[in-house]
């Protein structure tokens, strides 16, 4: 395949979200370790093009906030995910704007709720840019790391994907978790303020 043909097809897979990209990535990495591509030029394109397709989902969701949210909220489960998302963005800030690219929906759940929320655009892009730039480096590295562990290409991208599956698969357990804990404080914060609520109703009432 023509190289510039290549990068095409790189900036084509990062760009949009929910693309099926990780075969290539550690592909390119093994290209890379046999000096077929440059590898700084490789980890540009893909961290570039990601952080493009981030920043457009960003502007998108601050432009049609109310649309997004509706639609977020049609689906209880994306529902869910836009009020953790949010939730910790309000919170923590850039770092879990780092730190949510890692999780499964999480590129796109961070963008969205950065976007609905108005989170201040040079504080998103720079949370991006390095969350962007780390998942570049680990997806590419481990076709570059696996083909200087194992001479065979089929094994060394091989290796790669197993280990992309085995952290993906952290990352999902460690969303699983993180969800049903707040599930499960959710009724609790519920209650008490229905609670409140009846007994400012109720004072209103005697008070009348």
């Amino acid at each position: 395949m023509d190289v510039l043909a290549l990068y095409g097809l790189l900036v084509l897979t990062t760009l949009p979200p929910l693309v099926p990209n990780s075969a290539l990535l550690v592909s390119v990495g093994v290209l890379a370790s046999r000096g077929e591509l440059f590898l700084p030029q490789v980890l540009l394109v893909v961290a570039g093009s990601a952080v493009l397709g981030d920043l457009l989902m960003y502007l998108a969701a601050r432009r049609f906030g109310e649309p997004v949210r509706a639609w977020m909220r049609r689906n209880p489960r994306r529902r869910a995910l836009l009020e953790w998302t949010s939730q910790r963005i309000q919170r923590y800030g850039v770092p879990f704007v780092i730190v949510v690219r890692f999780l499964p929906s999480g590129r796109i759940a961070g963008a969205l709720a950065s976007g609905v929320l108005r989170y201040p655009l040079r504080k998103y892009a720079l949370g991006a840019g390095i969350a962007e730039a780390t998942w570049a480096t680990y997806s590419v590295g481990l076709g570059y790391l696996g083909s200087a562990a194992a001479d065979n290409r089929l094994h060394a991208a091989a290796l790669g994907l197993g280990v992309s599956c085995a952290v993906a698969a952290v990352g999902t357990a460690i969303q699983w978790v993180a969800r049903r804990r707040a599930l499960r404080q959710r009724p609790e914060g519920g209650g008490e303020r229905d609670g409140e609520g009846r007994d400012d109703r109720t004072s209103s009432t005697a008070a009348a």
